[in-house]
């Protein structure tokens, strides 16, 4: 295959996976039980085609695709409504409003850094020879780093709603327990691991088991 064709097939084939993964993602936003009331939800898999395209034409290039999503998913929460959240962190008017700094950092961990770290997807393809483990196994990494990454912004930016969230009815048998252990920073931060586990670790869960099964599809290839 020429370079000029091999060009064209990768970019084509980004711009589907990117297309696909934006759409999985505007559905899920859409259905309510799977999403949290302060930010955050869990899809469909709708990351594991960026995750495919870092394994299929490595992490340089992975991380240039989850850069391109990572832009794309700010115009999506946009468009879709959630963007009155984003939007509020810039007004010195809304009760959300932290500076702009700190409006800025968190677009830049929650979206920009949170999902570009998808590229790590591909970390596994010259390493292990079984293309379902390597695949799998990059997409458990990669949406663990975007965990993280929100565990980060959390801890710094949302902390102080720690104590009130785990007086909440739904989390009685173990907020409890959790406020008479820790407080403070130690408390912000089992607050942002515990919030944003809700959705990401069934996300890792989902992803995983969704890439076990289209690691069996031939298309599915290094290229």
């Amino acid at each position: 295959m020429s370079q000029t064709k091999f060009n064209t097939q990768r970019l084509t084939t980004s711009a589907v996976m990117i297309a696909l993964a934006t759409i999985l993602a505007m559905v899920c936003a859409i259905i309510p039980f799977l999403n949290l009331p302060f930010g955050g939800g869990f899809t469909i898999a709708s990351m594991l085609p960026i995750v495919i395209i870092a394994y299929m034409y490595g992490m340089k290039w992975g991380f240039f695709t989850a850069g391109v999503y990572s832009a794309i998913q700010i115009v999506m929460d946009l468009y879709l409504g959630k963007g009155s959240t984003i939007m509020a962190l810039f007004m010195p008017n809304s009760d959300d409003f932290m500076g702009y700094g700190a409006a800025v950092a968190i677009l830049i961990i929650d979206y920009l850094v949170a999902y570009t770290l998808l590229g790590f997807g591909g970390i596994f393809r010259n390493k292990i020879k079984n293309k379902t483990v390597a695949l799998t196994l990059g997409a458990v990494l990669a949406l663990s780093l975007r965990y993280i990454a929100h565990i980060i912004s959390g801890y710094i930016f949302y902390g102080a709603w720690a104590e009130w969230f785990f007086t909440q009815d739904n989390f009685y048998a173990i907020g409890g327990w959790i406020l008479d252990s820790f407080s403070g920073k130690g408390l912000a931060l089992v607050y942002s691991i515990f919030y944003n586990g809700l959705y990401m670790i069934p996300e890792i869960v989902i992803t995983a088991v969704a890439a076990i099964a289209v690691s069996k599809l031939p298309v599915i290839k290094k290229n």
